[in-house]
């Protein structure tokens, strides 16, 4: 068939005056151009399919700073494929790689596609030299035998060399896009409390650790392998193609020119193999799993199992002391046996997947290789000229090289068709490892899909969090909470509510509504049992829970300062202990000294520890370091090191002895902080001058506290308690007396 396409395309060229070549060109164009359309055009209506999605409509807030929104019904995302969802994500992550053109990941783009083009031309020139090689073995002429050798073993060393700077090129890569990526999720990741709102206040991350550090090691590991996979195997076929129609030109081929005549055959020639090159990509995609479905969820259940282990060593004392090993044991077993099942899983698709791979790959194109290399030769116009009288035959080429160098005879073209034969194939060899990685790279852009989908969904879930919109599973009977509020910030420095709920992340509400008014200089002590919203206020007020109703004002967040009952210690010195969260450059800025530190460890009975550690720029693990009340103490050294406004205290001195209790607020009261405290302790009253009363059923009270009183009245109920304790136990003993007396009575 192709001597046949190619006498019509003679007869044609001569019939009207047109240069064959163009005729040629002309027809594979339309011939790759219909084809194209062919193959093209249900890949883009697929991929432009908008899917049907469930629509949420959310109303927008009275305030904008305020935006919040917890819905019941989250949606549930869709698998990750090869799809348009898969495209946007990535185009918005390529951006975020690479920012502009003037940045240095261009420059290292720039010099790795550099590289991978020149390591093309070296392929292509190291077949060109084989194939010489080949043929002066062929000739027997040693002299140039032993040249080529060793210029063929020159041309290895910048071979190597490009081969290491292509893999060096593309680890370079994938880090810078790895720091992007990084410093832009760690900026969203640590503004507006995102940290703590997207594991308390929003469901849709679990491990967000996880995410932060392997998904995204992945995902710019794949993005730099699969841009390498893609365009190298691109520069080769064409390269390849070029080289070879020079090759079949240089023949003297009887058929349509080398890269057209393999084009026209593989579009036109009704033969399985062939029709199975055309279509091994549809093959592949036909059979291919959901790799980026099975991938994500790889992921999912390693951050599962990682998350685990974090518990454990977060908790290892409290488990050590229930003696919870065995449970722990069991969980851990249980993650790691779902993941060990669902990588087994992975396994075993890829298995018939990777075997059908390596068959159309392997088998199928160098089949069809050996064809195409063979037709210049077979149809070649030079034998003729080449022949003579001379038997170029398969089975005499050995005679022929025989007269040859005997009588000086020419070898029938027999090496020179060796040369050819040596080059074509080894350059279709190279070609077939091309169109091997282009197809194979379908199954890595679907694994693409899903590190993508968790990279993207993470961002997209910092920034709504970020933004104030959460989703979270709540066990209700409403579709979903629609937040009308209004926080602002106070001119006159007070803290107001009017009519503002307390209500849990799982939208239990604690208190329907709470409205009051606390002024610098009223210290305020909240009281109630537990469960009763009392933590819960001072999150909403600290702006880690968002206001459903009403309106809240308060000052800005640096003039209010929060203390748990278990206070964080952070990592670094024992000067960043106390200055935490300032460093020692915002230290310096502020113009405090070591001494002014000093001073602030001596107001809660601390600063023999400096003494004690080695000095304030010691480095230790200081949550094991200190104790309990240590702990708390230096929590509120902090408090005098800032000096806020206002102090939400949290039960933050459980833990410390009463009389230096007393000193601190004490203290705290002298330095003008006005007091939030919540605390079980009667002892602390007399330092505030108002009490609220929460009854844990949705009733408060708001009133002045006279700490006379209040202390007088608790110690007379004190004092009943203990009559009526000691009163019940004499009331049992003359019961059991009178029932002794009647057993002896009746005895007698």
């Amino acid at each position: 068939m192709p001597t046949v396409i190619s006498k019509y395309i003679e007869h044609t060229a001569t019939r009207y005056n047109i240069p064959k070549e163009h005729i040629t060109r002309s027809v594979v164009a339309g011939a790759i151009l219909l084809y194209g359309l062919k193959l093209g055009y249900p890949l883009l209506q697929s991929l432009y399919k908008q899917p049907q999605r469930e629509v949420i409509t959310i109303d927008k807030q009275q305030c904008p700073e305020n935006e919040q929104v917890v819905t019941s019904n989250p949606r549930v995302a869709e698998s990750p494929g090869v799809n348009l969802e898969f495209l946007l994500q990535l185009r918005k992550l390529v951006r975020i790689m690479i920012p502009g053109v003037c940045c240095g990941e261009v420059g290292l783009l720039g010099v790795h596609t550099l590289a991978l083009a020149s390591r093309t031309f070296l392929s292509i020139y190291v077949a060109s030299m084989e194939g010489q090689i080949v043929k002066y073995i062929v000739r027997r002429d040693v002299t140039n035998f032993a040249l080529m050798l060793l210029k063929w073993l020159a041309v290895a060393l910048p071979a190597t060399f490009i081969n290491s700077v292509i893999r060096y090129l593309e680890s370079r890569l994938a880090l810078a896009f790895r720091s992007r990526i990084v410093d832009h999720a760690y900026q969203l990741y640590f503004s507006h409390q995102t940290y703590y709102r997207v594991s308390n206040l929003d469901c849709r991350i679990e491990n967000a650790d996880h995410r932060l550090t392997d998904d995204i090691t992945a995902f710019t590991s794949s993005v730099a392998h699969l841009y390498s996979h893609l365009t190298k195997p691109l520069f080769d076929l064409l390269l390849i193609g070029l080289a070879l129609m020079r090759a079949s030109r240089s023949m003297g081929a009887a058929v349509v020119p080398g890269e057209y005549t393999i084009l026209l055959v593989l579009c036109l020639v009704p033969c399985w193999p062939l029709w199975l090159l055309l279509h091994t990509g549809q093959i592949l995609k036909a059979v291919s799993p959901r790799f980026g479905s099975l991938v994500a969820e790889e992921a999912n259940r390693r951050g599962y199992l990682r998350n685990i282990h974090s518990r454990v060593i977060t908790n290892a004392e409290e488990i050590a002391f229930y003696a919870g090993h065995e449970v722990e044991l069991s969980h851990l077993q249980k993650a790691y046996k779902s993941l060990v099942s669902h990588m087994n899983l992975i396994f075993s698709q890829r298995l018939w997947y990777v075997m059908l791979e390596q068959f159309l790959m392997k088998y199928v194109w160098s089949g069809t290789g050996m064809i195409m290399v063979s037709l210049p030769i077979l149809t070649s116009s030079r034998l003729a000229e080449q022949d003579g009288t001379v038997d170029v035959r398969t089975d005499n080429i050995i005679n022929v090289l025989y007269f040859s160098e005997q009588d000086g005879t020419v070898d029938g073209g027999v090496s020179e068709r060796t040369q050819y034969f040596t080059t074509a194939k080894n350059l279709l060899v190279s070609g077939a490892d091309a169109v091997e990685r282009l197809m194979s790279s379908y199954k890595e852009i679907v694994e693409l899909a899903g590190y993508t989908w968790r990279v993207g969904d993470m961002l997209d879930v910092f920034h709504h969090v970020g933004a104030g919109r959460y989703q979270r599973t709540v066990v209700t009977a409403a579709e979903g909470k629609h937040l009308k509020s209004c926080v602002q910030e106070t001119t006159d420095g007070t803290i107001s509510l009017v009519n503002v709920p307390i209500v849990t992340p799982n939208c239990d509400v604690v208190c329907p509504n709470l409205t009051m008014k606390v002024k610098p200089g009223m210290h305020l002590l909240i009281t109630g049992p537990n469960g009763c919203g009392k933590s819960s206020l001072f999150r909403i007020l600290s702006g880690l829970w968002p206001v459903y109703a009403g309106e809240l004002g308060k000052p800005s967040t640096a003039d209010m300062f929060y203390i748990p009952q278990r206070p964080y210690m952070s990592l670094g010195s024992l000067a960043d202990q106390v200055i935490y969260p300032d460093t020692m450059k915002d230290m310096a800025r502020k113009g405090r000294s070591m001494a002014h530190l000093h001073s602030c460890l001596q107001l809660v009975h601390l600063s023999h520890i400096v003494e004690r550690e080695g000095g304030w720029h010691v480095t230790a693990d200081w949550k094991d370091v200190l104790s309990g009340g240590e702990k708390q103490r230096m929590a509120m050294a902090r408090l005098f090191y800032h000096r806020p406004k206002f102090a939400l205290l949290d039960e933050c001195t459980s833990a410390v002895s009463i009389d230096v209790e007393s000193e601190i607020y004490e203290s705290a009261k002298q330095a003008g902080i006005t007091l939030l405290t919540i605390t079980h302790r009667p002892s602390l009253w007399k330092f505030h001058t108002h009490l609220l009363q929460l009854d844990g059923e949705g009733g408060w009270k708001l009133e002045p506290l006279d700490s006379t009183v209040h202390l007088s009245l608790q110690d007379e109920k004190d004092q009943l308690e203990t009559h009526i304790s000691s009163a019940q136990q004499r009331l049992k003993e003359l019961n059991l007396a009178l029932e002794e007396v009647k057993l002896v009575t009746s005895s007698k």
